[in-house]
């Protein structure tokens, strides 16, 4: 059973409440489709992305969340309905003008395999630089701020081409890093990666958020990593939203088994414990 219209309402409430941080994005009576598709794939009421906190987005495959990030992102124009970064219409931005504001950083991305990681991370830069600028101190500094936050100074000479699936994802994520921007969106950023480097890449954006205050969308699939690193989650089911708010509210054995078709057992001690006992 859907809880889409009770999301919207508690959405609705915690961002125009005096208790509640403002929102940064918000997408309003979103029905978003491709040219391929028949008939929307995603319709949303409201969506928020509250200012200086971390929202995951969460739901089984083909549930919308990287259509709706897109759609967040000003990669997919909505059929109906009207997305705003800090009040303003997304197509009111200049280009470069957006992407000093906004990051993205897709799922599939490409490059020259002869470009450098120092190379591709200073493309970061290029919402902050005139055709003909030099590069300047302040983009060494960020550039270098970005290699260390994901870990791949010492890839900083090698080829992209030659890295493994894993070092070229933590290379894009440096130079999404590097743009430098209040507001990042990141569709699965911990893909191709193990462990080590998933929570590597988590806890920068962690340290993103705490020390940059920038405010942070990431779709993830990992609904026990969402819980434990996000602030709030929106977890998506048939392209709608199921439910929205913290994660102590939102993760539940209900939403296990409506939205991914598990029997699972979820407890908080304080981290988000999941334990999956069977599929429906």
């Amino acid at each position: 059973m859907s809880k889409a219209n009770d999301a919207t309402d508690q959405t609705m409430q915690r961002t125009t409440n005096g208790d509640e941080t403002d929102s940064a994005l918000v997408g309003e009576d979103l029905a978003l489709s491709y040219p391929t598709s028949d008939g929307p794939v995603v319709e949303c009421d409201r969506i928020d992305v509250p200012r200086g906190e971390i929202t995951a987005l969460v739901g089984p495959n083909g549930s919308g969340k990287s259509t709706l990030l897109k759609a967040l992102s000003n990669h997919l124009d909505p059929d109906t309905g009207v997305v705003t970064l800090d009040g303003k219409r997304l197509h009111e931005f200049g280009d470069k003008e957006f992407a000093r504001e906004l990051g993205m950083l897709s799922q599939e991305n490409e490059s020259p395999g002869s470009l450098t990681v120092e190379d591709l991370v200073y493309h970061g830069r290029y919402p902050h630089r005139n055709f003909f600028q030099q590069v300047s101190e302040e983009d060494e500094r960020a550039v270098e701020r970005a290699l260390d936050l994901a870990g791949v100074d010492h890839l900083r000479d090698s080829q992209v081409g030659n890295l493994s699936g894993g070092q070229k994802q933590l290379a894009w994520i440096a130079m999404v890093l590097a743009q430098d921007t209040d507001v990042l969106l990141l569709d699965e950023p911990t893909t191709y990666l193990d462990l080590h480097h998933q929570l590597r890449v988590m806890e920068t954006v962690r340290q993103l958020n705490e020390e940059r205050d920038v405010t942070v969308a990431v779709v993830l699939h990992d609904i026990a990593q969402a819980a434990r690193f996000a602030d709030y989650l929106v977890a998506m089911c048939d392209g709608e939203v199921y439910d929205w708010g913290p994660p102590s509210e939102v993760v539940t054995e209900e939403l296990l088994a409506d939205v991914f078709n598990v029997d699972a057992a979820v407890s908080y001690t304080p981290d988000p414990e999941i334990v999956p006992k069977r599929s429906l």
